[in-house]
């Protein structure tokens, strides 16, 4: 069906954008914008429907570009979960209530205003089945970009959980050679360790990968046309997958000149860029233990890992490096509904102006994922992934927690419905940091 939205305050998500009152978008039915213009001069084909939009801001819809979508977000130790996972992969009814779980917590991003989704670690193969049966109209979701299970080595970040286990070389080429012949869209690699991994206070992000396995890993994808991704908390961290060639830094930690001067050298060719993460790390900073099932080293090491991501995003858009943002959920208080507390956090935690803040979560993120072309922008031609919000979120980022409409590839959905998890969203908004 075509669609013309009339009355809108149009955000095209462009790095300059500015409210464009009184305008007419145009979806035409093959799910793409056919034009953009003023409303007194625009128009759409016959029998198209009219949404009177009265004012309304139709923006891109958001881009969450670092999301696991095995789990809800309600704490669980990664012991917990390890277990929850052995229990279920390789079991046929297990995998049916994974996918089943996964295709909800993906259309819970979509209902949130979260239309393209990129999924960085999942057990079983699951997150390319569910995206094959989007793909195939067999449901409803957003635009899924899936890694499938990730790399790692032995006692790595994501064993036993979403990775699977290379030892040499030549075993994370294989595992990238089954990643391939799963169709994935990218690779994901465990290069450090993480928060829930970390043995010693003060030694979060500990290297776990040996560059010879990241650039085995790195160099397989490459060629077989796949970019990649790594989970990196420390500086040692970021080094060995830059030299490794890796496309996308997630998480990070405090830069140098050297390293800065590696994201530029690879810019020229595969572009480096850092993804964004503060959702992930807060809660270990903000809580007890007891409510993040953590300890109290873990907590000592989540500010570690939480002042590094803030402080290396600062930098890295200091330097001109592309910087994504993701909220990682699944993790411990990190649902499938909050990509707009991220969008806040970049505002308000590291210091980015509200317009780069919008830009980064929908054509910023499209650029970074290869998707600037399809997606991220209110442009004819592009494909019509939009929402709605009542209020201007230039005027306060926190009017993207509830949107009106959501559109993805031209499906609208007049009224999304959000399942809420209160006791999870009262303590985040207990530290929610407040606008300036």
């Amino acid at each position: 069906m075509a669609y013309v939205f009339t009355h809108a305050t149009v955000l095209d998500g462009t790095e300059n954008m500015e409210p464009r009152p009184n305008m007419t978008v145009v979806v035409d039915d093959a799910g793409r914008i056919d034009k953009v213009g003023p409303a007194a001069s625009t128009t759409g084909p016959l029998g198209a429907r009219e949404v009177d939009l009265a004012g309304a801001y139709l923006m891109p819809g958001l881009i969450n570009a670092h999301v696991h979508l095995c789990g809800s977000g309600k704490p669980m130790s990664a012991g917990g979960a390890g277990d929850l996972i052995d229990k279920v992969v390789g079991n046929p009814v297990g995998m049916w209530v994974l996918r089943r779980m996964i295709r909800g917590h993906a259309q819970a991003q979509l209902a949130s205003g979260v239309t393209t989704v990129r999924s960085v670690g999942d057990p079983g193969f699951a997150d390319v089945d569910v995206r094959d049966a989007v793909n195939a109209g067999k449901c409803p979701g957003p635009r899924l970009l899936v890694s499938g299970v990730g790399v790692t080595v032995p006692g790595g970040h994501g064993a036993g959980l979403f990775a699977h286990i290379a030892k040499s070389p030549e075993e994370a080429r294989e595992v990238v050679r089954t990643c391939f012949g799963r169709k994935c869209d990218l690779v994901k690699l465990f290069i450090t360790g993480g928060v829930f991994d970390a043995e010693v206070e003060g030694e979060p992000g500990v290297l776990r990968m040996s560059p010879e396995v990241a650039r085995a890993a790195v160099e397989e994808a490459h060629k077989l046309g796949m970019v990649t991704a790594a989970h990196i908390e420390s500086a040692e961290g970021v080094r060995v997958g830059l030299e490794a060639g890796v496309d996308t830094i997630e998480h990070g930690a405090e830069l140098d000149d050297g390293l800065i001067a590696l994201f530029k050298r690879n810019g020229a060719g595969r572009s480096s860029s850092l993804t964004c993460t503060v959702s992930p790390a807060l809660p270990f900073v903000e809580l007890d233990p007891e409510k993040t099932k953590s300890t109290e080293v873990q907590k000592v090491n989540g500010r570690i890992v939480y002042e590094g991501i803030v402080r290396a995003a600062q930098q890295a858009l200091a330097a001109g490096i592309p910087v994504g943002l993701g909220t990682d959920s699944s993790c411990p208080y990190i649902t499938h509904y909050d990509m707009w507390r991220e969008v806040v956090y970049f505002e308000r935690l590291v210091g980015a102006s509200r317009t780069l803040a919008l830009h980064t979560a929908t054509l910023g993120n499209a650029r970074i994922l290869g998707l600037g072309d399809e997606t991220g922008s209110i442009e004819p031609g592009k494909a019509a992934d939009l929402i709605v919000c009542d209020q201007n979120p230039l005027d306060n980022l926190e009017a993207l927690r509830s949107v009106r409409m959501v559109m993805a590839r031209g499906r609208l959905d007049e009224r999304p419905r959000v399942k809420r998890i209160p006791e999870l969203d009262a303590e985040l908004d207990g530290f929610l940091p407040k606008a300036v």
